[in-house]
């Protein structure tokens, strides 16, 4: 009875410190389209400027492949305010620092500055969007920068090209089947009038979100938004094209050799739905349940109790259109790509065929509890939050209510969709092998 009242007491904690968590903010739209988000936090002299922009490697054309990610170096090259090679030097000299990111969905820029630069950030932000400078010295620069990044973090490195091979087989016809690096030869044949024409396509108002949080006033902020973003004119109407794929009906195997390797790896993937599904939802906490921590499914048998492998993993990747669940492992001395296999179909059956425990149940509740509270503990993540949900999800509360959504989740639900999605016959079956040496 104790027992039990100490873990509804601690429930109830957890609850209210999420709940206290609770992020507030004001969304409107300039004339010119572009969405506006502010959040006011004025316990840290703080402020995150962000522009998210609805372009990723889902847009491109399938014989100019890489554009998206290549602006997200270009865009850094200089505008006609901002001299070349000046932009990280005026942001750091100024306190801040900067990123950007870009996925298969989407382009992100963002910087963080003392409170009382502000301005600078709306600044450089109306720039990139206003006045690039797009020319050949910047293309030919970035694309050497894009090629080192292609060799080191995916030619060279180890497993580098694993999400390149599933892909392509778990996707014919949506561009998911390509990577945001993509193709070398795409990005060098292009034209300066290809980089130009995209840039013009998709870097409009009205195909972004600009976030502000932090130490602001909310009126002053305004105006400034006006003052840099409004004279922004509007950009054409964009016409997404839609791809569907048919079900995969039976297993695809798959093979891949790889010079930089070692020891093997299988990799089971999974076609899943798109990420404001409910079923996406309860994947990710399948994902945990097999392989979160040292205490999950698969890490305790197969690599604690039966040492079978060095490392085992699942996970579930959500998108816009699809998600791309998977698992896999690395095997262990005389163990095979087949047995590590047969022990990962083992856990997963037990989820189709069985109810987790209570225990598991409660432990993935406050696992999803504390990484939502973690999510928004910072200026940083609250705007980069706001301005996800608002452009891949459609709804910006998310910030403060995608918690709901994973409390409601029950153990029949984790049952059920374990058995719709992770069946042999739906999955692409990758053997990642080291490269065949020649025989002497």
């Amino acid at each position: 009875m104790k027992r039990n009242l100490f873990l509804a007491m601690s429930l109830s904690l957890v609850t209210l410190a999420s709940k206290a968590q609770e992020v507030t903010y004001e969304e409107y739209d300039l004339d010119n389209g572009l969405h506006v988000i502010l959040h006011q936090d004025n316990n840290a002299p703080l402020v995150t400027t962000s522009v998210m922009y609805h372009v990723g490697a889902k847009d491109e054309d399938p014989k100019k492949t890489g554009f998206a990610h290549f602006f997200e170096h270009l865009l850094f090259e200089g505008t006609e305010n901002i001299e070349r090679g000046k932009w990280f030097e005026i942001v750091s000299s100024n306190g801040g620092k900067n990123n950007a990111n870009t996925t298969q969905d989407r382009t992100y820029y963002y910087e963080v500055f003392p409170s009382n630069k502000l301005e600078l950030g709306l600044w450089l932000e109306s720039e990139r969007l206003m006045h690039p400078v797009i020319n050949q010295i910047g293309v030919d620069t970035q694309k050497e920068v894009v090629q080192e990044e292609k060799r080191r973090s995916y030619d060279n490195a180890p497993y580098g090209r694993w999400r390149e091979v599933m892909s392509k087989n778990l996707f014919t016809k949506h561009p998911y089947r390509w990577q945001t690096i993509g193709s070398l030869e795409h990005l060098a044949s292009a034209t300066l009038d290809d980089f130009k024409n995209f840039n013009k396509t998709y870097y409009v108002p009205n195909n972004a979100v600009l976030v502000v949080a932090g130490d602001i006033k909310i009126d002053e902020t305004k105006k400034m938004i006006q003052d840099y973003f409004g004279p922004i004119p509007k950009g054409a109407e964009i016409k997404r094209q839609t791809f569907k794929e048919e079900p995969i009906t039976s297993t695809i195997k798959a093979e891949f050799r790889d010079s930089n390797i070692q020891i093997p790896l299988i990799m089971l993937g999974y076609r899943t739905p798109e990420q404001t599904n409910r079923e996406a939802y309860i994947l990710d906490m399948v994902s945990t349940l097999l392989s979160d921590g040292k205490s999950s499914r698969l890490y305790k048998k197969i690599v604690d109790q039966k040492k079978m492998a060095l490392q085992v993993f699942a996970f579930n990747g959500s998108q816009e259109d699809y998600g791309t669940y998977i698992v896999g492992g690395l095997p262990v001395g005389d163990n095979t790509l087949e047995a590590i296999k047969a022990e990962i179909d083992e856990e997963i059956v037990k989820i189709q065929t069985e109810l987790i425990t209570e225990k598991e149940y409660q432990k993935l509740q406050n696992k999803f509890e504390n990484s939502f509270i973690n999510s928004n503990s910072s200026v940083e993540g609250i705007a980069n939050s706001l301005a996800r949900n608002y452009m891949l999800y459609k709804n910006t509360d998310l910030i403060n209510t995608e918690i709901d959504i994973y409390r409601s989740i029950t153990r029949e639900e984790i049952r059920a969709v374990a058995k719709k999605y992770l069946n042999p016959n739906q999955r692409v079956e990758l053997d990642y092998l080291p490269e065949e040496k020649p025989a002497n």
